[in-house]
């Protein structure tokens, strides 16, 4: 998102859904900064009986609202580490920017938002095991005349701010448009006000993937792989969270979850 005023309204609007999501089927942090209790294993909670979990949404089909409930690939393997927890989810509707710097943790227990393992992040934030692969792909409409990386150079190409989608692009001298979250990003894509988008291919595959005015242009091998990132130094719960990560890789569960939301979209 470019102009100012639209990206204050937004971040209010994430605010308003801090405030907001305890009307929906997930209920919504409490506010305490302290931990209240402590769950199976050892691990503490930040509210007593749930596992809170800063996640922004929307980022289809990794966390968005549906029938009023937030659901997605992020929002089952949530729920699974809650199951194991004996623990109620409970989502806190938060920008990327506070998750990736690490700050959305002190409200937290964990954030699953599509976050990819990068040096930067693991120095203010700990890790799960990595649980899924996503390099990135540049998405351009067919009239764009866009065909790959450099014939995109000088077009309105866009970007999730935050990310390593933004960061690459800027590495390789495209001057592009920054918006709040993929919602918006694939909404600027759809209505024509961009070219092109940089990101992600799980999602940016998603987003176009029954749209023939759209096409993947050219994918990039980045080596990416998306973690739950839990507060530094917080090993009962990276044990924990890594616990329900193997135990879904082992019994296909992860495997049937990728299925469910990404179909062939994401290969």
């Amino acid at each position: 998102m470019q102009l100012k005023s639209l990206a204050t309204a937004k971040l209010s609007a994430k605010a308003a859904a801090i405030l907001a999501v305890g009307a929906l089927t997930l209920t919504a942090c409490g506010g305490s900064s302290t931990p209240a209790a402590t769950s199976e294993g050892g691990v503490q909670l930040i509210n007593a009986g749930k596992l809170t979990v800063c996640s922004d949404v929307p980022y289809e089909p990794f966390e968005f609202q549906k029938d009023g409930k937030i659901v997605g690939f992020d929002m089952d393997i949530a729920a699974e580490v809650a199951k194991d927890l004996k623990a109620e989810l409970s989502v806190v509707d938060s920008s990327f920017e506070a998750i990736e710097t690490g700050t959305a943790l002190t409200q937290c227990d964990l954030s699953i938002s599509s976050v990819s393992i990068t040096d930067t992040r693991k120095s203010v934030m700990d890790f799960s095991s990595p649980y899924m692969n996503d390099d990135l792909t540049l998405v351009a409409s067919e009239a764009s005349g866009i065909t790959d990386l450099e014939s995109a150079k000088g077009k309105k190409v866009g970007v999730q701010q935050a990310t390593t989608g933004a960061k690459y692009a800027a590495e390789k001298g495209l001057d592009a448009q920054q918006f709040e979250d993929t919602g918006l990003l694939v909404q600027a894509l759809q209505a024509g006000t961009i070219d092109a988008a940089l990101g992600n291919q799980s999602v940016l595959a998603y987003a176009v993937k029954d749209d023939t005015k759209f096409k993947r242009v050219e994918n990039f091998t980045t080596g990416e792989q998306l973690g739950i990132s839990i507060k530094k130094g917080n090993t009962a719960m990276a044990t924990q969270v890594n616990g329900t990560l193997k135990r879904l890789t082992d019994d296909g569960t992860l495997k049937k979850f990728e299925t469910t939301w990404f179909g062939e979209a994401a290969k």
